[in-house]
């Protein structure tokens, strides 16, 4: 018997975290995960600046970077060397490759990767190209593309999972433009997730950077990579995760 989770009879799904990953993404044609602080917003300005990004999760991330020939970024926020830190990408690092692990967005990536369904990466600043490339898609395949879209969420220091409102507002974006290109057969749970973006449309700027999630950026002096994660539509980067990297 089918689990009551799926949301399988549904063209566009929603949850959380790799669980809520687990029991919507059978049968989905892509997967959108959605981390605007900081995975989803740093790739996304990674590969405007030319640079190639491998997600990870795993214990040996300096040998998996050295089997991809690429360079291991830090997890924390770096604007000395490429890493979660959207506003350190610029020309100059055009043509490297870095392995840039996260406990959220960068480990679902990882672990969605060599799927059936494509992994796509999402933030506020490309969420409208990304539901344009959908719909190419649907076009392409002449029948319905099913996507499911996974918000990463946050970790308390302890590990455990934390509420993130910008990935809940992420989601609820990338939805929205999903429905504005035609693909309206919403789970409830994808539906109520657009309508509290399209709820709070006008005050995502102020509310990301009021969240614990920005209010703990800016107080580790990185409200520059805030305030670009707040962008709406300025980016038509569709980071698509092939061979087990985004490519520019």
């Amino acid at each position: 018997m089918e689990s009551a989770f799926t949301q399988s009879a549904y063209q566009v799904r929603f949850d959380w975290e790799a669980q809520g990953a687990a029991a919507i993404t059978d049968g989905v044609d892509v997967v959108v995960v959605v981390d605007v602080l900081s995975f989803g917003t740093a790739v996304d300005c990674a590969l405007a600046a030319g640079v190639e990004v491998f997600p990870y999760s795993g214990d040996d991330a300096a040998g998996y970077a050295a089997s991809r020939d690429a360079v291991l970024a830090p997890q924390l926020h770096s604007r000395d060397e490429p890493s979660l830190s959207a506003a350190g990408f610029t020309g100059e690092h055009a043509g490297k490759r870095i392995v840039l692990p996260s406990p959220n967005g960068s480990r679902l990536c990882f672990e969605l990767a060599g799927g059936r369904a494509e992994v796509v990466v999402a933030s506020l600043r490309n969420r409208r190209a990304i539901a344009e490339w959908v719909l190419e898609r649907q076009a392409d395949k002449g029948g319905r593309f099913r996507v499911a879209v996974v918000a990463a969420g946050e970790r308390w220091p302890d590990g455990a999972p934390r509420f993130a409102v910008e990935d809940l507002l992420g989601a609820g974006a990338v939805i929205e433009s999903l429905i504005d290109v035609g693909l309206d057969h919403c789970s409830p749970e994808a539906a109520a997730a657009g309508a509290a973006f399209a709820g709070m449309k006008q005050a995502v700027r102020h509310l990301l950077k009021a969240s614990g999630s920005g209010r703990e950026l800016v107080e580790a002096g990185c409200a520059d990579d805030v305030a670009l994660a707040t962008e709406l539509d300025v980016s038509s980067q569709v980071p698509v995760l092939r061979e087990w990297r985004f490519r520019p």
